[in-house]
């Protein structure tokens, strides 16, 4: 089995970005687990899911600029992932795909954070706070990649 690879068993996976070039990372990343069950998480309206039957649910987008906003994201998050209950939680950021990595944990689930090739110099605030909760690390920058501190470098989604 290699890093990423999901067991044969059918799972729960719950997948969460920001829109713009962290959702097209996740549209790409999602071929790989396309055999699960899937629900889409963004805070963009008018996506749709690169596949299932599921709409994309939409959160409200926050940061730590707008404490407001992020809290709303948080009950949105907390709501769809106890709905859900997935056995799996992968993002590619930003700050709402963090805390669906550590609400995901909260619940049990493998999380996987997918560091974004926009961030090539450092991981970014997201990153590092979702390294925390992440049982697998990604980044797409191989310069990046620390085995000491398990984080991965498999190529690059884009």
């Amino acid at each position: 089995m290699t890093l990423i690879e999901l067991p044969v068993q059918k799972r729960r996976v719950a997948l969460i970005a920001s829109g713009g070039g962290h959702w097209i990372e996740l549209v790409r990343f999602a071929r790989a687990v396309s055999d699960h069950d899937c629900l889409f998480i963004s805070t963009s309206t008018g996506l749709r899911a690169p596949f299932g039957e599921k709409p994309v649910v939409q959160i409200s987008d926050g940061s730590r600029d707008t404490i407001g906003s992020l809290v709303k994201s948080v009950m949105g998050l907390n709501r769809c992932l106890r709905a859900f209950r997935p056995d799996v939680v992968i993002s590619t950021g930003a700050a709402p795909g963090a805390i669906a990595l550590f609400l995901g944990k909260m619940l049990g689930a493998t999380t996987i954070w997918i560091e974004s090739i926009a961030n090539s110099e450092e991981l970014s605030l997201s990153g590092r706070l979702a390294h925390g909760c992440a049982d697998v690390m990604i980044t797409q920058w191989e310069h990046l990649a620390d085995e000491r501190r398990h984080i991965h470098y498999l190529g690059r989604v884009l």
